[in-house]
């Protein structure tokens, strides 16, 4: 499973796909990257994630059977990035007159201090923290979600995130993210570069698939009680609590 490298690489690049390369680093994890760049970055985050990422399926299908029209329901999103996520989830949830309550939460600055230049939104609040920090301080929220955070992680992260996760999560964890392969990386080589421009997304894209689990690879490497479900187009879920 192997493929072009992206256009503008010379015709001799090739890209290997038949394993996770750990090796490549995105260019937005560099602290001293663009900033403006990281910023159009994160603005488009909504417009990608809207049509890939398939987070309206998933809210229909795994959280909105549990929320209450009477009983305020806490979400944790973890990494929450541009911060577009948790804006859509408590969206979804006020248009079908559900009571959510979004924390979404972020280590890295940069992030927060681009959430905190937007307009607020009802239901979702945005703080620097991760989950070490919440697990610590005893924190839990009856959901737990993610997107586009298990490939960034090296093996003893991810298992200490997803322990964590599972330990905040009283309900149910929901880990989205990409799912490695040619037809994923070759689409977003040539979909992706209209609307990349200037900003971070068609590199790192290439990068986060290359970096992505196949479902069996992610099978391998989590605990007993998590699913791993191949999801249309290009994605992955880890679950925990969705009965199986």
């Amino acid at each position: 499973m192997s493929a072009p490298g992206p256009p503008g690489a010379g015709p001799t690049v090739s890209v290997d796909l038949r394993r996770r390369d750990t090796a490549v680093l995105e260019l937005m994890d560099d602290p001293a990257c663009d900033e403006q760049a990281l910023r159009r970055t994160y603005a488009r985050f909504r417009t990608v994630n809207r049509l890939v990422a398939g987070w309206r399926r998933t809210y229909r299908a795994l959280l909105r059977p549990r929320l209450s029209t009477t009983r305020t329901t806490t979400l944790l999103d973890v990494g929450f990035g541009g911060g577009d996520l948790a804006r859509a989830l408590a969206g979804w949830a006020r248009a079908d007159g559900l009571r959510l309550l979004v924390d979404a939460v972020d280590p890295d600055p940069r992030a927060l201090a681009f959430v905190r230049d937007q307009p607020p939104t009802a239901g979702v609040r945005y703080r620097a923290a991760d989950t070490t920090g919440l697990v610590a301080e005893g924190e839990q929220f009856d959901l737990v979600t993610s997107n586009h955070l298990l490939h960034h992680l090296g093996p003893d992260v991810l298992a200490r995130v997803l322990d964590e996760s599972r330990r905040l999560g009283r309900e149910l964890v929901v880990h989205s993210d990409l799912r490695r392969s040619r037809a994923a990386y070759l689409g977003w080589s040539v979909a992706a570069r209209p609307a990349a421009r200037d900003s971070f997304l068609h590199t790192d894209g290439l990068r986060s698939i290359r970096r992505s689990y196949t479902p069996a690879e992610l099978a391998a490497v989590v605990p007993d009680g998590w699913v791993v479900q191949p999801q249309l187009p290009f994605r992955l879920l880890l679950t925990w609590g969705a009965g199986g």
